[in-house]
């Protein structure tokens, strides 16, 4: 972002000054939330790139009655317990700075070694494809949309 702010010289002349300072984009936002999301940092940590009531939505089964974006971190946080090796391989992120989102292609894995599933440990792991969606206000997340199969995910973890 660039000021100008008329200075007054030593010697009584006045002068323009220009100030720069930094602006992050919303692609820099997204992607500092969803490694801080896909790594299990919880809403405590998220919440640094969000609106205080950032909704949630998604129309994958397990994450039908979570609605904001801090029930959907803590969910995340709670699948790294389960699911211990988890980790996540980015495919492509897209800022649409007309719209001011950005969409995050991810495939996550892990393998159900941890306590705290549906179902005691299955040893049995998961490859999942998943976008999410990332609208902002300013360089805050007020919304985030995940398109899952999560059907699938489950189907293949043992879980349905």
């Amino acid at each position: 972002m660039l000021r100008s702010r008329k200075a007054d010289t030593k010697d009584g002349l006045e002068n323009e000054e220009i100030i720069v300072t930094p602006t992050i984009s919303i692609t820099d936002v997204a992607e500092a939330f969803f490694d801080a999301c896909e790594t299990g940092k919880g809403w405590k940590v998220c919440s640094e790139y969000c609106t205080p009531n950032a909704t949630f939505s998604a129309q994958a089964e397990p994450l039908l009655d979570v609605k904001t974006l801090a029930q959907y971190t803590d969910w995340m946080k709670g699948m790294l317990t389960v699911l211990p090796d988890a980790h996540y391989e980015v495919k492509s992120f897209a800022t649409d700075s007309t719209r001011n989102n950005v969409a995050a292609y991810g495939v996550f894995y892990g393998t159900h070694t941890g306590q705290g599933g549906p179902v005691p440990p299955t040893g049995r792991a998961i490859s999942t494809d998943y976008v999410y969606v990332m609208q902002f206000d300013g360089d805050r997340i007020t919304h985030m949309t995940k398109i899952w199969n999560a059907g699938m995910a489950l189907k293949d973890l043992g879980w349905a």
